[in-house]
């Protein structure tokens, strides 16, 4: 399940970089379906996330306008959509942003969630790409500039690994750093040891002097 929107290739945006260790925690803020393409969203208080998609979304029955390009679930940051509202006066808190959850938390970006194993209530995904807007969302929202103002900051895709309930209110948790950053950590911390060992063996030298 998806918004409403084909991918257009990966942001440069990086937001909020040091979440991105292993039980980083964020919110579930709001839950968004739609029943079929083109049909008002829905606000919901809880949903279940099968492993095909979001239970009573377009995308899972099918019905998605971008289906051939759809994605499992899709989250959207609270943050991108408070961005939003200051930049344009546009609310989207109806969930006109047609993504399925709407996470806080992690910065506009989501940046630590791509490519992680995330928790998301009893369910586990994986954010997988990033989903911009185009100009579908912004005329089923009926708002010029939609599709701009939420570029850089228009959800990811995410698939599932297990299938779960999911409640607003519930936490969002980092399980697994993408390997990118979980290699970049292993590698700081083994030059931090090797940093803090003993240079040129000048402890043995100094023993052996004394000796």
């Amino acid at each position: 399940m998806v918004g409403d929107d084909p991918f257009d290739g990966p942001s440069e945006t990086h937001s909020n970089g040091s979440a991105s260790a292993t039980g980083a925690a964020g919110t579930v803020e709001s839950l968004v379906t739609a029943p079929e393409s083109g049909a008002p969203p829905v606000r919901r208080d809880a949903v279940e996330v099968r492993p095909d998609g979001v239970e009573g979304d377009r995308y899972r029955r099918g019905d998605g306008h971008f289906q051939l390009d759809g994605c499992a679930v899709t989250l959207v940051a609270a943050e991108a959509l408070a961005a939003v509202r200051d930049e344009t006066g546009v609310d989207l808190t109806d969930g006109c942003h047609r993504r399925n959850v709407v996470v806080d938390g992690f910065g506009p970006g989501m940046d630590p969630l791509l490519d992680a194993t995330v928790a998301v209530g009893d369910a586990v995904l994986r954010p997988t790409r990033r989903r911009p807007p185009c100009a579908h969302v912004e005329d089923l929202a009926g708002e010029d500039g939609l599709a701009s103002a939420l570029r850089d900051r228009g959800g990811l895709c995410c698939d599932v690994i297990e299938p779960g309930r999911v409640a607003v209110g519930d936490s969002v948790t980092v399980r697994e750093a993408d390997p990118r950053t979980a290699g970049a950590a292993i590698a700081e911390r083994l030059a931090e040891r090797d940093g803090n060992s003993d240079p040129g063996g000048v402890g043995e030298r100094s023993r052996s002097e004394h000796d």
